[in-house]
């Protein structure tokens, strides 16, 4: 099949007829791809431990069964450590005693722990040492600790993940909204200088009571990594008549970045912020609506969290790559298809002399999608976007498909 183009007007005219744009074609010289696999993973996870409804063993099991190689537990403000007693038919519905049966039956009467506390029946969490013993394997699964660092100005919420944390990293608060975002940021890389370890930061769902714009996730100096997607039902992932979606607002701010603040572009992850892991639905925070896929020599959280910070990951709500790759010519994207799906690869950028907003740059339904640069651009990503609808949507587009991270392609 050949492929089909898209550009606006305006790319045209910018551009000029003699613009290769992309081809789909192999070239011999081309090096191959980076060594290592695919390792998927969900870097925002809750459980009892903060305001999730499932014990840490059966949504840890859930990921584990499910295919994933890795999982970030990530409570607000805590990590899953020391002694805390749930209730058991408490006021708060989320552990009925039913709940706490099925625990038994899954794994066993010896897995659960029972006591009663002031009258109050209640069972122990499992902390993350004891999750880790259970279900990590070498090269098969592992478990990241990790902690939603939760924060607010006026109103608007700061949400960060930290990932690869050694202790607890409170709040940091702030005399503005920026403040708050950079504050946290700097702790949680000071952090990681402090104890000796990789650490990696990402800014969660944006437009999460109208939060953050695009100028705040561009001012972002510490630390370059945001969800474009989260799976959550009030995050507002594709924004509102007079307000932008996450997407849109991963391209202004790029632009900006790039353009202007001399910033590096921002990377960006799909999650499910996953809360609620009995009934599913659009009003509830479910498990497996969105991941990341990383490409690493090992399964250890150093060699991943560096893969990332290389930008060797995209973000996914149901399609797979085979192959991602940007050399100095082209910006190849290979999709894992699957028999009777079809794909359309949209390349998506802006012009180094245009305007801020992104324009569809090339489109495509072959595969693999090839973009070739001409250096008139500022930057380019790419989004694959497959004909099969995500079997248990958040609100907005339910279209199942892979964001690739931007490319900065080199001047000519």
């Amino acid at each position: 099949m050949q492929p089909r183009h898209t550009r606006s007007a305006l790319a045209l005219a910018l551009l000029g007829l003699g613009w290769a744009g992309w081809a789909c074609r192999s070239t011999p010289q081309e090096p191959p791809p980076p060594a290592g696999r695919w390792w998927k993973g969900n870097t925002h996870t809750h459980t009892l431990w903060s305001d999730g409804d499932g014990a840490p063993e059966l949504v840890v099991d859930r990921y584990r069964e499910r295919g994933y190689d890795f999982l970030v537990l990530s409570d607000h403000n805590l990590l899953s450590r020391g002694e805390r007693w749930f209730p058991i038919d408490g006021a708060d519905k989320r552990l009925p005693r039913a709940r706490v049966d099925e625990l038994r039956a899954r794994f066993g009467d010896a897995a659960v722990e029972e006591r009663e506390i002031d009258g109050q029946p209640r069972m122990r969490l499992k902390t993350l040492e004891e999750l880790r013993a259970r279900f990590e394997a070498p090269e098969k699964f592992l478990l990241i600790e990790g902690e939603e660092v939760t924060d607010s100005f006026k109103g608007k919420q700061v949400h960060i993940n930290a990932l690869n944390v050694a202790d607890v990293i409170a709040p940091q608060k702030g005399d503005s909204l920026r403040a708050v975002l950079e504050r946290n940021l700097a702790a949680i890389a000071e952090h990681g200088r402090a104890n000796g370890r990789p650490v990696l930061a990402h800014v969660n769902h944006p437009n999460f009571v109208w939060s953050l714009t695009w100028q705040d996730l561009a001012s972002l100096a510490h630390e370059h990594f945001f969800e474009v997607y989260n799976g959550h039902p009030e995050v507002h992932n594709d924004g509102d008549a007079t307000r932008p979606g996450t997407e849109e607002m991963w391209d202004l701010a790029n632009t900006l970045r790039l353009r202007e603040l001399g910033l590096p572009p921002l990377l960006a992850l799909a999650s499910d912020d996953s809360h609620h892991y009995f009934g599913d639905g659009e009003k509830r925070s479910n498990s497996f609506r969105g991941w990341i896929c990383v490409r690493s020599t090992a399964l250890d959280t150093a060699s991943l969290l560096a893969a990332m910070r290389a930008g060797e990951f995209y973000a996914s709500t149901g399609v797979e790559l085979a192959d991602v790759r940007r050399t100095r010519e082209r910006y190849v994207v290979d999709i894992a298809t699957e028999p009777g799906v079809t794909y359309t690869t949209r390349f998506t950028g802006v012009l180094a002399d245009g305007g801020e907003r992104a324009i569809v740059l090339a489109e495509t339904d072959a595969d693999p999608a090839v973009y070739e640069p001409n250096g008139a651009e500022l930057f380019v990503r790419a989004t694959v976007i497959s004909s099969l609808p995500q079997p248990n949507p958040a609100p907005g587009d339910p279209a199942q498909r892979a964001w690739c991270q931007p490319w900065v392609p080199p001047a000519r």
